[in-house]
């Protein structure tokens, strides 16, 4: 006799629709999903949420089958696959996940071992779940992008100049170039100005003003790196000439129209895109994103990377938190991150 799948609790939809539809985000039941190879079965303790799961959701075609998103988590291991070497159940880890398969805003789910790492020990579970998308897209522009040496003060005496400093990302990134020693420069609005000093920007600019007289008036007037983290078309006239030779620019954005770089091909500058699940879209080394991780557990612990939670939604991952904190994103102006924690 076959025996009952056990049923777990998820929060999903069948198509994309505004977050003010009743059905934008609904409380379903699933089968809880069987470990195998080098999958991790995580108990899901917090979740956040990322402008990537509003994009995802708004474009997503209607289904018969529930998509259940969700691109950060922080949970215990409650059972491992047969091909697993580095964790153990009962261990608390964390994670960002991949777009091709579901998400975290589900009660139980199946994550590779090779983009996890052990949670922050130090951090509370809501802090954890914050980290792994924004720190692993500022980690990877920063180190496997910019080409800096992932250790303290490997980058002093260059600069960095980032467009969007206050958001997810720019709160990460700020941070991680601190330690290494380059100078930090990053554009929010001045209600901002002291988060930003608070994540380990030396000089606060107003993205209102204009920002070359801004630049002039400190005595700045080009950047090693430029890490643009908003849709680059609209600062690219303004950047071209402030970028220094052999320097690099990177953004995190798509862009609807072409990009024209000619100009930079006498200076060498390099320009690079970064997308966090380009290497779990590939299966291209995996392994790196666990490992980045693991660097960013550390420096939290270390009190070198303050967590960003700006909110929080502690009475459940269920649908109705999941409606609040995803209209808290798509307001546009999230300082920080927002998370859902609690029970299913």
């Amino acid at each position: 006799m076959m025996s009952e799948k056990e049923m777990m609790h998820a929060v999903g939809f069948f198509e994309g629709l505004p977050i003010d539809d009743p059905n934008s985000f609904i409380d379903a039941k699933e089968e809880v999903p069987e470990a195998v190879g080098r999958d991790l079965l995580v108990k899901v303790q917090g979740v956040s949420v990322n402008p990537v799961d509003t994009k995802l959701r708004q474009t997503s075609r209607r289904s018969n089958a529930l998509r259940i998103l969700g691109f950060d988590a922080v949970g215990e291991v409650v059972a491992v696959g047969d091909e697993v070497e580095n964790f153990n159940v009962g261990d608390s880890v964390f994670y960002a996940g991949t777009t091709t398969r579901h998400g975290s805003n589900q009660e139980y789910q199946l994550v590779d071992e090779r983009i996890v790492a052990l949670a922050p020990e130090k951090l509370t579970k809501e802090e954890a779940a914050s980290l792994p998308l924004t720190s692993l897209t500022a980690y990877e522009l920063l180190f496997d992008k910019f080409n800096i040496v992932p250790q303290k003060d490997s980058a002093k005496g260059k600069s960095i100049l980032v467009i969007n400093g206050a958001g997810g990302v720019g709160s990460i990134l700020n941070q991680l170039a601190k330690w290494t020693g380059l100078e930090v420069f990053a554009t929010s609005n001045p209600n901002n100005f002291e988060w930003l000093k608070k994540v380990g920007v030396d000089h606060p600019l107003d993205y209102h003003q204009d920002l070359k007289h801004q630049l002039r008036e400190i005595g700045t007037e080009s950047f090693d790196y430029i890490a643009v983290l908003f849709d680059i078309t609209k600062y690219l006239d303004i950047i071209k000439s402030m970028v220094n030779p052999f320097g690099h620019v990177g953004t995190i954005v798509g862009i609807k129209e072409p990009l024209e770089l000619a100009e930079w091909k006498n200076k060498s500058v390099s320009f690079d895109w970064e997308y966090m699940f380009a290497k779990t879209d590939f299966g291209y080394d995996l392994e790196s994103q666990g490992a980045a991780l693991k660097t960013i557990a550390e420096l939290a612990d270390a009190g070198i990377i303050l967590p960003t939670v700006s909110k929080i939604y502690d009475t459940g991952i269920n649908a109705d938190n999941l409606k609040r904190a995803t209209k808290d994103v798509e307001s546009g102006h999230m300082l920080g991150k927002v998370v859902v924690s609690g029970p299913f």
